[in-house]
């Protein structure tokens, strides 16, 4: 995956005017609107991520100043688009304040927008800078970290309030499109509660888009069966081997019980995306077994669920 650094969409050939496509502005009646806003560190994949809601029906505009985002929305709410994303770049202090401003006006008027934070780790963002020699827009004078940590800083208030955050530093573009298309893809309407189960090796790091982590690393280790070391949890017998200690059950249905518990009070407070993080050692065997569990019955609670295995793979 290349980030940001990806040709723009060409338009379709036809009379040019000043209204995008699907907008009338000689319309005055407003309609509901769905809006999500695409944010992000530059390089982490904005544009990728805008590329897969517009496959999803969603009308994009990229690179949309903050100021302007308002404006758009509400011309859009006038015409028969239904489904508004915007890809925005926050490149100084300015234009940070001009989004939070938009958004707590669009807030008010009762059309609050979603939004997601496009991120990816310090390391992973100089590799996909070099491989495509581009300088940070925030570098200047300094060097390309310079300008990574300056644009970190700008956008700590606006990560903060973010609904969803994806982590884009272990994702290839059909990843980036699961995660995206399990949050978004409902037609007409959106799920109140959307949740990732997530696996991950604690040596790899923990998951920075993690509400919830779980520590599976209590229940023995398949590692250390001669028959299992070189398989996943994914396969029967190693999630058999792993759903079947005494432990696990009862450590499944007690935690299951918390989260019946937490629901209710997320769905209460607005929150629509809820990443639950499952670890052990090196994110292949037990993890891997409890998260595809957690994501089964958290479906069967009647959320949308999905397991992501994010280390998997990696040993």
């Amino acid at each position: 995956m290349t980030g940001d650094g990806m040709p723009p969409r060409s338009g379709p050939a036809g009379p040019q005017t000043d209204v995008p496509p699907g907008l009338d502005a000689t319309t005055t009646e407003v309609q509901p609107l769905e809006v999500v806003i695409v944010t992000g560190l530059s390089g982490a994949g904005k544009l990728s991520a805008g590329r897969v809601l517009e496959d999803l029906g969603w009308f994009v505009v990229d690179n949309l100043p903050p100021a302007l985002l308002q404006p758009m929305v509400e011309l859009g709410a006038r015409g028969d688009i239904r489904r508004f994303a915007a890809v925005v770049d926050v490149r100084s202090r300015a234009f940070s304040s001009d989004l939070q401003e938009s958004i707590r006006v669009l807030a008010a008027a009762g059309n609050r927008p979603r939004v997601i934070y496009v991120h990816a780790r310090d390391e992973v963002l100089v590799r996909r800078y070099e491989s495509v020699r581009r300088e940070h827009p925030l570098q200047g004078t300094g060097t390309l970290i310079d300008g990574i940590s300056a644009e970190r800083a700008l956008l700590t208030g606006i990560a903060g309030d973010a609904d969803l955050w994806v982590d884009t530093s272990d994702l290839n573009v059909h990843q980036l499109r699961a995660t995206l298309e399990n949050a978004f893809a409902r037609e007409g309407r959106t799920q109140p509660l959307t949740a990732t189960v997530m696996s991950f090796g604690f040596k790899y790091g923990l998951p920075l888009d993690a509400d919830l982590v779980i520590d599976a690393r209590f229940l023995p280790n398949p590692h250390w069966v001669p028959e299992l070391r070189s398989k996943t949890g994914q396969d029967a017998d190693v999630s058999a081997y792993v759903l079947g200690q005494d432990d696990a059950g009862e450590f499944l249905d007690r935690y299951t019980d918390v989260l019946r518990l937490l629901i209710p009070g997320y769905r209460r407070e607005g929150k629509r995306y809820l990443t639950l993080a499952v670890g052990c050692t090196g994110g292949k065997h037990r993890s891997v077994a409890i998260a595809e569990e957690f994501a089964r019955r958290l479906g069967a609670e009647g959320l949308t669920a999905a397991a992501r295995h994010r280390d998997l793979g990696r040993e």
